[in-house]
């Protein structure tokens, strides 16, 4: 029920004070974000932890979203562009290594994606991808929430100014979704003693 408190506490941060995250809290989101949920166990985007204030001042120009500079860190998420053979063959051997089975008894799951996925086109497999890294997202924002760290999703920048200063073109990425995270400002946010509103439960969930 502890997870509930943690929800209840957690807003969408708008202020944040100059208070720095630790390593192990940021380790532990950072962990957390790795071991979340995974369509094919793929994990198709990647995750920049950014805390140096230049480049967040550079990602952050022209952005109403002043917690790109303001928070302690900025977790960027980036997709890949596309999902391809050498992607599930990375997968195959990662499977084999970690749970001691040889690749070549990984014959049909091999086939059977990379199948799947050539059969898609570029543009499916992309949005797929940003999709997962949505889910990746939400894990990052319980994770924060579970160690007392404010943060605040956000897309409201220009994804080519992040491609570009973060090299992500090279690294066939594309970014998708941002995440401040820091300590919220008490005296400067306004919503920081506001209570939460949600609809009941009751109007959210249909049982059947």
């Amino acid at each position: 029920m502890d997870l509930l408190k943690d929800l209840q506490w957690r807003y969408a941060t708008k202020a944040y004070t100059d208070k720095k995250v630790s390593g192990e809290k940021l380790d532990f989101i950072l962990e957390a974000i790795n071991l979340t949920a995974s369509s094919c166990g793929l994990q198709p985007y990647r995750v920049f932890a950014i805390e140096n204030k230049e480049i967040r001042a550079k990602l952050g120009e022209g952005s109403f979203n002043k917690q790109i500079t303001q928070a302690s860190h900025l977790l960027v998420f980036a997709a890949y562009n596309n999902v391809t053979t050498e992607h599930i063959e990375k997968l195959i051997k990662l499977v084999a290594k970690n749970r001691g089975v040889a690749e070549a008894d990984l014959k049909d799951l091999f086939t059977k994606l990379d199948g799947y996925f050539n059969s898609r086109s570029v543009e499916s497999n992309r949005h797929w991808s940003d999709k997962q890294a949505y889910i990746a997202l939400g894990t990052a924002l319980i994770a924060a929430a579970n160690v007392k760290v404010d943060a605040t999703p956000m897309e409201g920048f220009d994804p080519a100014v992040f491609d570009e200063l973060l090299g992500l073109k090279d690294k066939d990425l594309h970014t998708t979704v941002i995440l401040s995270l820091g300590f919220r400002d008490e005296t400067a946010d306004f919503l920081a003693a506001a209570p939460k509103v949600r609809i009941p439960v009751h109007e959210m969930v249909t049982m059947i």
